[in-house]
Parts: C-alpha cells; sequence; structure tokens
C-alpha cells in the first residue's frame, strides 16, 4: 500500500508539477490546443482571414489576465475601427466563424455537425463556413439566393469528391428555400452543372455526392413551368434522374425515386389554377417503368423488377388512363412468375392505385372491372395465409372504388367475391376467416347500403339487375348456414346480421326463409353461438320492423294451451334491445292485447293454485311491457298512433304499479327523442291535462304497506319532461292547485315535501306573475325551521332564478331589490341542508348584477368563504363556484381583469384575521382563486400572498396547516418555475416551521409535496434547506423516484425476448403490413436447425402436390393457387397465450401495478390538484337513503360501523367459522369429496416456528389430536359398513 498523500518512487521525475503557488491558475502554461491550431489543424479558407497574430496575442491576454486594458498600443491595435466603445469579452474572429453565427436558418441543421468527429460533416462545416465569408466579404445579406449562387460557383470549381460532396449538400438544403423565379431563370446553367458532376459520379467508386446532385436535380424541375417540360432537353435531364431510381445502390435509388415522386406528385404548376390533370413526364416514366420490368424478365436473383415495383407502386395512381393500363397489363404478367416477393409488391401497387381513389381519368369504371375480372386468375389457396390476405384486401378495395364510379357495374361483379370471400370461411386460418368476415361486412356497407335508395322492394322472383344481383349474394350468404361451415358459424352470422341491417328494408320477402332457420338453429338444445344469433336477428328487427321479423318467426305465445317452455320466448329481449323507427300502432295492435291476455290468464292461475304458471305468465306480460320505450323511440307513426295508445298507458301508471317505472320511461322517450317537429310536440303536450293529474297522484300518494317507493323518482322525472311541452296556462294552473295544498292545514307532512318538489318542477314553467305569487308562498318557509322544507323552498327559488325562459329573467329583474333583502334577512336562519340550493341562487343573482350592487356581493362574501368548509358536497362546490362567479362580477365592474382581482383579494384578505375555522375557509377560497385566476394576478400579489400562507403552516392548529398545504400544492402547479425559485426559500421554511403533532399527522401530504420541490429544484438544494428532521424522507423519496425512472427506462427498451410460438397477428391495417410477413415462413426443420451467418433466402415459395397421388397438371388455370408463401407442413405450436412476457431464460415479466399505472398516476396527480383548487369535489362515502325523500346532495359523512377482526379485544366474538362445513354429509357421518374443491383434510399451514424445539411437544400433541380424530371416523366407517353388509 502506498501511503495517502505520497507518490510511488520514481513517479516524480514522470510527471510534471506546477510551480508553487500557482496551482489555481486557470490557463497553464502549456497550449497544446492552441499550437494545433497554429499548425492548421483545420483547413484554413482561401480568402482573407480575420485571425492575425496580434488578435491571436490580444485573445492570450484576455484569457491568462483581467479584463482590461493595460497599454493604448494594444487598444489601437485592436480597435482601429471603433476607438470609442469599450473592448468586449468577445474574441475575434476564425475560420469558423461563418458557421457559428451564420444568420440564415436554412444551415441551422449543419451547425450540430462542427462537434462531429466524421470527416464529411468537417468538411460541410469547413465549406459553408468559407461561403459564409466571402458572401460577407462581398457585403451580401445571406440570403438563399446568395448561397444558391456561391455554392453553384464552388460546385465547378472543386474537384474532390469530399468537397463536391459538401457543396451538394449544402446545395440541397438551400435550393428548396431559393425563390422559384431564381430556379427558373437559371435552369439551364443549373442543370449543366448538376449533370456535369452527375456524370462524373455515376463511374466513380464513391458516390457520396450522387444522392445530393439527385435531390437537387429534383428540386429544380418540381419548381419548373409547364412549359419548360415541352421542351426535349427538360426531359433528357429528367431521364437522367430516372435512370438512377434502379441504381445498386440503396441510398442513390432512395433519393433518385423521392425525387421522381416529388415532379409527378409535387409539381408547383400542378397546384395552379389551370393546371392539367397530369404531369408531362407521367407517360414517360410509366414506359421507363414497363421496359425495366420487361428487360429484367423472370430471372428471380433480378432485383430490378423489385425496384421498379417499389416506384411504381408510389405513382401510378399519377400515370394517364392508357399508362395505368399498360402497367396494369404488366403487373398481371409479372406476377405469373409466382415469385413470391414480386407478387407481393404488385399486390402492393395495385392496393395503392386503388385506395387512392383516383378518377375516372386515371382509372375508368371499364379497367377496373378489367383488374377486378384478371384477378381472379391469381387467387391464392386458402392455405396461404398472407397472401390471400393481401388478395382479399385488393378486391376489397378495388369493389368499393368501382362502387364510388358505377354503382350498377360494381353490384354485377360483387356476388363472384361474395362466393370467393365465403369460400374463405372454410379456411383452417382463423385471420383468414376474420379478413373475409371483415371484407364482407364493409362491401356490405360500401358498395350495396347507397344504391339501396333507388332499388324497390326485392322479391325471389327478380331474374334481372341490381336486385337479381342482391338476391343472389344474399343466397351465397345463406349458405353459410349449412353444417359444412359450422366451425364459421360465429362468422357467418356476423355477415347475416350485417346485411339484415344493410338490405332488410328492401329485401325482407328474401330473407324470411333464414330467420326461419336462425330460429330453428336457436331452438336446438346447447347452441354455442345464441349471443351471435340473438345479434344478428336484432339486426333483422331493426331494419325490417318486428312486424315482418314475427311474420317470419312467430312468438307462439297466446296464452291458451301454451308449450310452458316458451321456445320462441328468446325474441322478446332480442326485440326489446334493437326495436326502433317502426310503427308505435303493432304495439298497440299486436303486443297490448297479448299482454291483457297473458294478465288476466295468469290471474286465472293464481286463482286455481297454480303459482308457478301463474307467475311464468306475469313474468312473460312484463317483458311484453319493456319493449314499448323501444317502440316510443322514434315512431314513424307518432301523431296518428299515440292517441290510440295514451288511455292505456294512464291506466296503466294509476293501476299497476309494476309498469310504472317503464311506463314513465317510455313517455320520456317520446318526448325526449322523438318530438322533433312543433305538430308531434303539440300532440304528445295535448294529454298532458290527462297525464299529469295522474302523476301528480301518484307521485303525492305515500307507497303502500310493504311497496317499494323507487318509482317515485321516476315519475318526478317524467313530470318534469312532460311539463317541457305543457302550455304554460295549464301548468299556471296545476301550480296554483299544488300550493293551495301546500298551505292547507290538514294536510300531513308527506303530502307537504311532495307538493313542494311538484312546485319545484313546475316552477320554471310558470308565467311572471304566478313565479311573483309562488315566491310570496314559499318565502315564509325560507325561515322555517324544518330543514326539509326550507331547503326545498330553497329549490323553488333556485329553480325560477336560473331558468332559461324569458320569464325567468323578467322575474329576477323586477324583483331583485326583494330577493337582495329577502336572501340578506334569511342568512342567520339557513340550515346546512339548504345551502346548496340557496348558494347556487346566489349564483344566478350575482351573474345578473351590475356594478350598483356591489355592495350586495360584499355582504355575501364571508358567508361563502364560511360555506367551502359544509359537510355538503355540493354545498361546496357550489360555494367555490360562487366564488369565481363573483371575481367574473368585479371583472365586469372594473373592466381591467388585474385590477379587478386586486380589489377583489383585498376583500377575502379579511378573512385571515377570524376565527380558526375562518382563516381556513379563507385560505381555501384563496387556493381556488389563484387557481381560476392564475394569469390575471399580479406577480407582487402573488408573492405576497405567498409569504402569508406560508407564515400560517407554524400554527399549531391542523386544519389551518391542511389548508395552507393545499395552497402550496396548487402554488407549484400554476406558478413559472423560475418565478418560483426565488421564493423556494420562504416555503422551504415555512415547511419546516410545522409544529411536529402536525407533521406527524400530515406525512403524506408532506411527502408529496417534498417530491414535486426535488423534481423542480433538484435533491441537494431541498435538502440542504429543510431541518434535520425532513432529510430520512427526503432520502426515501430519491430512492423511489431512482427505482420508477429505472422501471420506466426498462419498460421502454423493445423486448428482445419474444416467444417463440407463432400466434396469429393483429389485424393490420395497411396492405404493405400484410404483406411483411409473406416470406418469412421457415419450415420445421430449419426452425430447428442453427442459424446460419449470412444473407437470409428471400422469396422462398412451396408447392403444394396434388390430391390423392395425382400429377400436378401445370396446364391448368388454378395451377398458381399450388404455389404457395407459407410452408403447408408448418406445425403450429398449441402453447396456451398466458399474457406475460418472456425473458431469454423463459421466466416470466410481472410489472407491478405502479409500473402499469403511469398515466392512471398522472391522473390521479391532476385530480388531486384539482381537489386541492376546489375545481373537483372530493368524493366521501355517503350513507344510504332510508327514507322517501329523493334529494340528490345527502353527502353527510357516515357514522361507519365498527367491523370486528385481529387479535385480543378485537378478536370477533361470533366464534370460529366452520370451515368443515362445506364438506359434510347430509346423509350420515363423515365427510364427502366435492368436485372441483380440495379434498376434505385438515391441512397444516408450514411455519417456519414449527421448527422450535420448546414447541415440539406442544405441536405434536396437536397433531395426535387430529390423528386420533381421523382414526374414530374411519373405524365408525368401518363399522357402518359391516352392519350394511350383514343387513
Amino acid at each position: 500500500m502506498v501511503k495517502s498523500g505520497k507518490l510511488r518512487s520514481g513517479t516524480g521525475s514522470k510527471l510534471k508539477r506546477w510551480k508553487k503557488g500557482h496551482s489555481s491558475d486557470s490557463n497553464p502554461q502549456t497550449s497544446r490546443f492552441r499550437q494545433a491550431a497554429k499548425s492548421r489543424f483545420f483547413s484554413r479558407p482561401s480568402g482573407k482571414s480575420d485571425l492575425t497574430v496580434d488578435a491571436l496575442k490580444l485573445h492570450n491576454d484576455l484569457q491568462t489576465g483581467p479584463l482590461e486594458l493595460s497599454s493604448g498600443g494594444r487598444k489601437d491595435a485592436f480597435m482601429e475601427e471603433e476607438p470609442d466603445e469599450a473592448i468586449s469579452e468577445r474574441t475575434s474572429g476564425t475560420f469558423l466563424s461563418g458557421l457559428s453565427d451564420c444568420s440564415n436558418l436554412t444551415f441551422r441543421k449543419v451547425q450540430r455537425f462542427w462537434e462531429s468527429n466524421s470527416a464529411a460533416h468537417k468538411e460541410i462545416c469547413a465549406v459553408l463556413a468559407a461561403v459564409t465569408e466571402v458572401i460577407r466579404g462581398q457585403g451580401g445579406k445571406e440570403t438563399e439566393t446568395e448561397y444558391f449562387a456561391a455554392l453553384m460557383t464552388t460546385l465547378e470549381v472543386v474537384d474532390s469528391a469530399e468537397s463536391q460532396a459538401a457543396v451538394a449538400y449544402l446545395l440541397n438544403l438551400v435550393m428548396k428555400r431559393v425563390p422559384a423565379p431564381v430556379l427558373i431563370s437559371k435552369f439551364s446553367d443549373t442543370t449543366k452543372a448538376l449533370m456535369d458532376v452527375m456524370s462524373k459520379q455515376a463511374t466513380a467508386e464513391t458516390a457520396s455526392a450522387l444522392r445530393w446532385i439527385l435531390s437537387c436535380l429534383a428540386t429544380l424541375l418540381r419548381k419548373q413551368d409547364a412549359s419548360v417540360w415541352t421542351y426535349p432537353y427538360t426531359l433528357q435531364v429528367f431521364h437522367g434522374l430516372l435512370s438512377f431510381t434502379v441504381h445498386n445502390k440503396p441510398k442513390v435509388r432512395r433519393a433518385a425515386q423521392q425525387g421522381v415522386c416529388s415532379i409527378l406528385r409535387g409539381s408547383d404548376f400542378l397546384f395552379t389554377d389551370n393546371a392539367p390533370t397530369h404531369h408531362p413526364a407521367a407517360a414517360t416514366t410509366a414506359k421507363f417503368c414497363i421496359k425495366e420490368m420487361e428487360q429484367a424478365g423472370g430471372s428471380k436473383e433480378d432485383t430490378t423488377t423489385l425496384h421498379v415495383l417499389g416506384l411504381l407502386k408510389e405513382l401510378i395512381g399519377t400515370f394517364p388512363l392508357a399508362a395505368v393500363k399498360s402497367c396494369c397489363e404488366t403487373l398481371l404478367r409479372v406476377m405469373t412468375l409466382s415469385h413470391v416477393l414480386v407478387t407481393a409488391n404488385a399486390m402492393q401497387a395495385f392496393h395503392k392505385l386503388l385506395s387512392g381513389k383516383p378518377n375516372a381519368s386515371t382509372l375508368s369504371p371499364e379497367l377496373n372491372a378489367q383488374i377486378i375480372t384478371a384477378l381472379y386468375d391469381y387467387l391464392p389457396s386458402e392455405n396461404d395465409l398472407q397472401p390471400l390476405l393481401a388478395w382479399l384486401a385488393v378486391m376489397e378495395k378495388a369493389h368499393i372504388h368501382l362502387a364510388n364510379l358505377q354503382s350498377s357495374l360494381s353490384l354485377g361483379h360483387l356476388p363472384r367475391l361474395f362466393s370467393a370471400a365465403m369460400s374463405c370461411l372454410l379456411s383452417p386460418h382463423a385471420q383468414v376467416v376474420s379478413a373475409a368476415t371483415n371484407t364482407l361486412k364493409n362491401l356490405l356497407t360500401e358498395c350495396i347500403a347507397p344504391c339501396l335508395d333507388e332499388v324497390g322492394i326485392i322479391s325471389a322472383t327478380a331474374s334481372a339487375g341490381n336486385p337479381a344481383y342482391i338476391c343472389k349474394m344474399f343466397k351465397i350468404v345463406e349458405e353459410g348456414l349449412s353444417y359444412r361451415y359450422h366451425a364459421s358459424w360465429p362468422f357467418v352470422l356476423q355477415i347475416l346480421g350485417c346485411f339484415y341491417q344493410v338490405a332488410g328494408k328492401k329485401a325482407h320477402p328474401i330473407m324470411t326463409k333464414s330467420l326461419q332457420s336462425l330460429a330453428d338453429l336457436r331452438s336446438t338444445p346447447q347452441f354455442p353461438f345464441s349471443g351471435e344469433l340473438d345479434m344478428a336477428v336484432g339486426g333483422a328487427v331493426e331494419s325490417m320492423g318486428p312486424d315482418v321479423v314475427l311474420g317470419a318467426v312467430p312468438l307462439n305465445i297466446t296464452g291458451f294451451n301454451d308449450d310452458l317452455e316458451f321456445p320462441r320466448s328468446w325474441l322478446i329481449p332480442v326485440i326489446r334491445d334493437h326495436v326502433k323507427n317502426t310503427r308505435l300502432g303493432f304495439f298497440a295492435s299486436y303486443f297490448l292485447p297479448l299482454a291483457t291476455t297473458l294478465k288476466q290468464r295468469g290471474e286465472e292461475l293464481e286463482q286455481a293454485g297454480q303459482k308457478l304458471e301463474a307467475k311464468v305468465y306475469q313474468t312473460l306480460q312484463l317483458q311484453i311491457w319493456t319493449m314499448l320505450p323501444g317502440f316510443c323511440t322514434c315512431p314513424v307513426d307518432l301523431l296518428a298512433s299515440f292517441k290510440g295508445i295514451a288511455r292505456t298507458l294512464g291506466m296503466a301508471i294509476n293501476e299497476q304499479p309494476d309498469l310504472r317505472l317503464t311506463v314513465c320511461q317510455a313517455l320520456r322517450t317520446v318526448i325526449n327523442k322523438s318530438c322533433s317537429t312543433e305538430e308531434e310536440k303539440v300532440e304528445v303536450g295535448r294529454f298532458s291535462k290527462n297525464f299529469l293529474p295522474i302523476l301528480f297522484n301518484v307521485y303525492s300518494q305515500p307507497p303502500a304497506a310493504g311497496e317499494s317507493g323507487t318509482y317515485r323518482m321516476a315519475v318526478l322525472d317524467t313530470i318534469k319532461v312532460y311539463l317541457a311541452v305543457t302550455e304554460t296556462p295549464m301548468t299556471c294552473t296545476f301550480l296554483q292547485k299544488a300550493t293551495d295544498k301546500l298551505s292547507s292545514t290538514d294536510t300531513t307532512e308527506f303530502t307537504r315535501l311532495a307538493m313542494m318538489d311538484l312546485v319545484v318542477a313546475m316552477a320554471p314553467f310558470v308565467d311572471e306573475v304566478t313565479m311573483t305569487k309562488t315566491f310570496e308562498l314559499i318565502r315564509p318557509f325560507l325561515e322555517t325551521k324544518e330543514p326539509g322544507m326550507q331547503k326545498k323552498a330553497y329549490r323553488v327559488l333556485e329553480e325560477m332564478c336560473g331558468g332559461e325562459r324569458e320569464e325567468c329573467r323578467s322575474f329576477v329583474m323586477a324583483n331583485l331589490e326583494t330577493l337582495k333583502v329577502v336572501l340578506l334577512e334569511t342568512l342567520k336562519n339557513a340550515s346546512s341542508p339548504a345551502k346548496r340550493p340557496r348558494l347556487k341562487c346566489l349564483s344566478h343573482i350575482v351573474k345578473r348584477l351590475g356594478e350598483e350592487h356591489k355592495d350586495f356581493i360584499v355582504a355575501l362574501l364571508p358567508e361563502v368563504i364560511i360555506c367551502t368548509k359544509e359537510v355538503s358536497v355540493g354545498a361546496r362546490k357550489n360555494a367555490y363556484n360562487l366564488l369565481v362567479d363573483m371575481g367574473n362580477a368585479f371583472v365586469r365592474f372594473c373592466g381591467n381583469t388585474k385590477e379587478a382581482m386586486e380589489q377583489y383579494l383585498v376583500l377575502v384578505y379579511v378573512g385571515l384575521t377570524g376565527s380558526v375555522t375562518m382563516i381556513t375557509c379563507t385560505v381555501l377560497a384563496l387556493t381556488r382563486l389563484v387557481f381560476e385566476y392564475k394569469d390575471s394576478i399580479e406577480v407582487s400579489t402573488m408573492e405576497q400572498l405567498l409569504h402569508n400562507v406560508c407564515l400560517l403552516l407554524s400554527s399549531r392548529t391542523r386544519e389551518i396547516v391542511k389548508a395552507a398545504l393545499g395552497f402550496i400544492k396548487v402554488i407549484l402547479f400554476i406558478m413559472d418555475p423560475k418565478t418560483l425559485a426565488s421564493h423556494v426559500t420562504v416555503m422551504m421554511e415555512g415547511v419546516g416551521n410545522i409544529n411536529d403533532d402536525v407533521r406527524r399527522h400530515f406525512r403524506t401530504k408532506l411527502k408529496n409535496i417534498f417530491t414535486k420541490f426535488i423534481r423542480k429544484f433538484g435533491f441537494e438544494l431541498v435538502k440542504s434547506m429543510l431541518p434535520a428532521e425532513h432529510h430520512k424522507v427526503l432520502v426515501n423519496i430519491r430512492k423511489i423516484e431512482a427505482r420508477s425512472k429505472r422501471r420506466k427506462q426498462a419498460t421502454e427498451q423493445p423486448d428482445d425476448s419474444e416467444s417463440e410460438e407463432e400466434s396469429p397477428k393483429a389485424k393490420t391495417e395497411s396492405i404493405e403490413d400484410i404483406l411483411a410477413e409473406s416470406d418469412s415462413d421457415m419450415s420445421e426443420d430449419e426452425g430447428k436447425a442453427k442459424k446460419k451467418k449470412g444473407k437470409p433466402q428471400k422469396g422462398r415459395a412451396w408447392l403444394r402436390e396434388g390430391e390423392d397421388d395425382d400429377p400436378l397438371n401445370f396446364l391448368d388455370s388454378k395451377v398458381s393457387q399450388r404455389v404457395l408463401a407459407t410452408n403447408p407442413q408448418l406445425k403450429r405450436s398449441n402453447k396456451v397465450e398466458h399474457g406475460f412476457k418472456v425473458t431469454s431464460d423463459g421466466r416470466l415479466i410481472i410489472k407491478d401495478d405502479e409500473e402499469e399505472g403511469g398515466k392512471e398516476k398522472d391522473e390521479e396527480e391532476m385530480k388531486d390538484i384539482l381537489e386541492e383548487a376546489g375545481v373537483k369535489s372530493k368524493k366521501t362515502p355517503k350513507r344510504k337513503i332510508q327514507n322517501d325523500n329523493f334529494d340528490d346532495d345527502m353527502d353527510i359523512e357516515p357514522h361507519l360501523k365498527y367491523k370486528a377482526g385481529g387479535s385480543g379485544i378485537h378478536r370477533p366474538l361470533s366464534g370460529r367459522p366452520d370451515t368443515g362445513a362445506d364438506y359434510k354429509s347430509k346423509k350420515g357421518k363423515g365427510d364427502v369429496k366435492k368436485k372441483g374443491k380440495l379434498d376434505p383434510y385438515a391441512y397444516i399451514p408450514l411455519k417456519k416456528d414449527q421448527l422450535n424445539r420448546r414447541k415440539r411437544a406442544k405441536l405434536q400433541g396437536q397433531f395426535k389430536g387430529m390423528v386420533k380424530g381421523a382414526q374414530k371416523g374411519a373405524q365408525s366407517g368401518r363399522k357402518m359398513q359391516k352392519k350394511k353388509r350383514k343387513a
């Protein structure tokens, strides 16, 4: 070991030491880097440089000495041009100054290259610096045009390949921003220079500049006018660019292809008013592609065809019609090569063409139809997964595009595709079945649905035209119900359901037979796909209507001599869930008599003592009534049929309590969803004189003994909805009767509360005079000592003040002074339950006040602040909202938001001098106001407020400290970090001064605040500002943050260890994804063998031999289906998907909840901030409402019942649960084994305490007792068996 502070012997001479007293010098005597700079480490620019010996000497002096001038001579030497200005800290310019301070934003991408170690990057930086210096030397303004001219000159001068590449790169950047007139005027000179460089680079080994030259050419051609393309020279230049699209170097080829695409798709003249339909060079490009593919021939190793296909799939949509036709013919020819990758790329080209939705000038309906017909010759085998998925995707796009161009032609081609897609449902691949199903559903919605408006009713006798095509398609789908397709029945049912929804309205005559088949399938025992079948029939109900469906599949329920199994009863919930937009009269004519019959039959059976059968009929009757809301959803015959059913509905509400919920829901549905016209509203409102008295009576009567009162809330909601379509004079009459009954002395308390609820419902729908009378009537109730009546009186006032009708606004303005006086007088007598509606009422009034009523707002402020600590969640929420409304009122009064906030906050500050409760409520109010008006409060005001709140942290009262901590949490969220940094010390001092008892109580809240401080300002700063008792928590927070950061990084890293099993891929969105794996399947032997180094074999294909030893006929028209891209002998693994990721060594990766809940954590944090600011209410457990008062703000915190659990005095006294009771035999002694449960043995837990030697005797005694019990049971069992044998 070497002693500390000393070096090993012999090392002193090897090291360089500072002179005594100079170890702290900033610059040592050695100047290695300056020497390197002097020796021209970088290439010196050719022009005159500012780097002189005097400037370098001055730079050295400034670095080693103070920043001042020691002699006048140096000043003269350095500042000859500006003798009056003081020297700055900036050093003199260097040869790279043109790069570092280049003002043109085009080259901001280059400025990060100067630190790179790449020679090419350094060359780019040097060229840019030199060009910038030249432009500045000539007095230029560093515009794009100047850079373009300078770089073009440089390109002609430089000879080295590296410099040419650098200049070409910079040219590529700047030419995109050069004005188009410049490029048009300099077209010939620029193209000549670029073509010269391109021809030299094309034959060179290193073509580093070629890709940038190609990009420059593309930019130049893209900016030219359409007239330039008439010259042969322009097409010659374009052909030069086009020839590089099949280059063997990927970067060059990609640059050329991108350039050609940008020219044909994005030339400037294509976006003018008189733009041509196609680019002039489009036809030339198409000929080039065709020529290259034909020259490549059928060689499988030649990649030229693939390169051309890559270009073609991007450009084929821009070609004219004749060129598109030629290209499609060439694509179909190269697909006959049965080369997997070529076929895949050709399909991609077709998909790109069709999904781009070209117009008829590019793809005519006839050509589209010819493509569809030709692609049937390339239908892959149903066992060939990826090619078949691609074929289905292309055919789907082709038919949808053809339907957009010419719907009648599309319908003629659809039956053949339906037949091919239905045969795909027999495929063993689930992915193919799912894709075929989605294809058929998309075709139904995109191709068939739009043309049904032009088609009449479709019958089975249709012989030609569109109806015949639709009939043929449905028959093809209907064949899917045969047993041959039983494995795919869920998908067939989905297609049928979609067909019903799309065409059921017009084609129901041809669909009744399939409905009968579905009903027969549904009645078979243990039919496994009943859910899918119900959805399919539901689609039929939705489109055809229940009358057509029931005509094909009758319910077979009459009420007399019925099969008590009711095999068709499944239709009732299906109709209930899907019926809409149908005839309400059908319910009145078919279902109402049936429900009446079933009810009578149930009563007869109950009188006869057959209670079970009676219950079945009663249940059926109730289920029939549940269909009524569906029939009331947008009925087509509301005006004609509602009057026929209204009387029955009124009687049902009045006489049948079990139907009230359903009938009330139906009435609300009629008014809310079906009354779209004024005539319908008048028709339904005409019966308000009949319905409303019935509803009033039902609501005002107490429920019968043993009857639930849950229907009363539904009745009240129905009353409120019905009042919206009731005439105002009638509502006033009803309100007068309710108030008369309310003021009557012989009414019970229940009736009075019910009448008050009805007054609340009717108050906003009456005229201004009636509102004033109602206000005078409820005025005494505002001061009553009954909390229920007082609260409902405030609810009446709230509805009248907050109504949207003009009468409500007039009432408030006419009685404003009276309302102010009454509300201020009743402040002392306002009970806690009445606070919520009272505050809401005040909020409505404050929104309509002018500046002259400012004193009223000031008088209300203390009450509102105190209410921020109310027990009721609704009251607290309304108090916070009212504080904001008052702030908005001050803004209205002042006009200037900041002055208004200054005045408003001064009034709120007064609460900080009050009692403990007042201080707490004031801090809560200030928290909400700061959060709401964070952008409108002056910085000085915010700072003063923050200082005052931090002083409150030293209080001994927990409530005050809790409110102050909430304020700090909100401040941390809303305040700018720079502004917050100047107040960290004050906040830390305040947190450090918290009382020990209070600190322990709020340790979780404090930990949350410390975490936010550490994230904003760092661990060390926060630790240095807090006392020692907080340090342990801070260290713990740092560990938690570091752990969560590591976990987050681990989850973001790509998972290299994937399961080796071949799982089916999810449905892809593009054909590129579908075809991405067409060549990725490996044979079973290759999968087992070790992977060899080298390039993987591409384009592998398998040939499927003939069946039953038949020789393969290569002249067969369907021989292409025998060439497979997927290994037919590949055995798929049947491993169970467990849902967890696996590491490379086979271990499961199971994430913690905190890892999975990253977003949830952020949402919880945001929710916490909103709760502290009073924007969201903090949820408290609500007690169950045991009476019939339906007020929705019973938010009093409940008294939780204690539940025993644990040991000692907390042990449960009810005795130990008998765990073996489930296994006890009902017939005799002993236990029995039960399926799916553990065996009935005494399971002994394995604990490490049982290894204790001192307790061994005790444990052995327990086991002996168990053994003895088992022996007794066995002996008794043997005796019983002996007795049975003797008997």
